[in-house]
């Protein structure tokens, strides 16, 4: 049983009514760091494999459901929550995170991703990387979200300001993914406008307000 068999176990047991409450509340703090998003939305299905990815890693949901895997299985889940997140440009197999600077060779990934990877030349994309030695293996999740290919110019500047505010990881990644969904809700606004250091902070709403949820594509307002 490989790591990416196991993710996709603990997403099915996920799915159950059982555990409906706990998964609405992860994925409520996952929309407030990375931007809502709905299932008539043309993203729907890229935000929830993110969603899913940021779960089974960092969110730690494989220990939810430890009880339901196999041994082969729960000896993943400490390697899936030291995942290594990043912003990476691919040349090949060669994963080059520009954020953290690593380097990774991967050595397996799933159909879709190698799919994704190959029609991704010039474009940044987030994902995470799972690694262990014995035996050696570096595997791409699934759940990556690409950048567009016209943002990539702006992106170094919100890194700059980012590593200058001595963000996380995590709150630098996430920064870009709400600007990547600003970038995509709205259809007259250029990289540049959604791809700013001014974005890096989130400001929240004041008492009373509705939650803010991603706006129709092709409006502006």
């Amino acid at each position: 049983m490989g790591v990416l068999e196991t993710a996709a176990r603990i997403v099915q047991l996920g799915g159950g009514a059982v555990l409906a409450p706990r998964v609405a509340a992860m994925r409520a703090r996952f929309e407030a760091r990375t931007g809502a998003f709905l299932p008539e939305d043309p993203w729907f299905e890229e935000r929830s494999r993110a969603f899913w990815c940021d779960a089974v890693t960092g969110g730690r949901f494989g220990r939810q459901v430890e009880e339901h895997l196999g041994e082969e299985e729960g000896a993943w889940l400490g390697p899936l929550e030291r995942a290594h997140r990043g912003l990476f440009r691919a040349k090949a197999s060669l994963l080059v995170d520009i954020w953290s600077g690593a380097e990774l060779l991967a050595t397996t990934m799933d159909a879709a991703s190698r799919a994704e990877l190959d029609a991704a030349a010039g474009q940044l994309f987030d994902a995470r990387v799972v690694g262990v030695q014995r035996p050696y293996v570096v595997v791409l999740l699934p759940g990556a979200i690409f950048h567009r290919r016209d943002a990539t110019a702006a992106i170094p500047r919100v890194l700059a300001a980012a590593r200058a505010r001595s963000l996380s990881t995590a709150d630098a990644l996430d920064a870009l993914l709400r600007m990547e969904r600003t970038l995509r809700s709205l259809s007259r606004v250029k990289p540049a406008y959604a791809y700013r250091p001014e974005a890096l902070v989130v400001h929240p709403p004041p008492p009373g307000a509705r939650p803010n949820r991603a706006p129709r594509p092709g409006r502006s307002d």
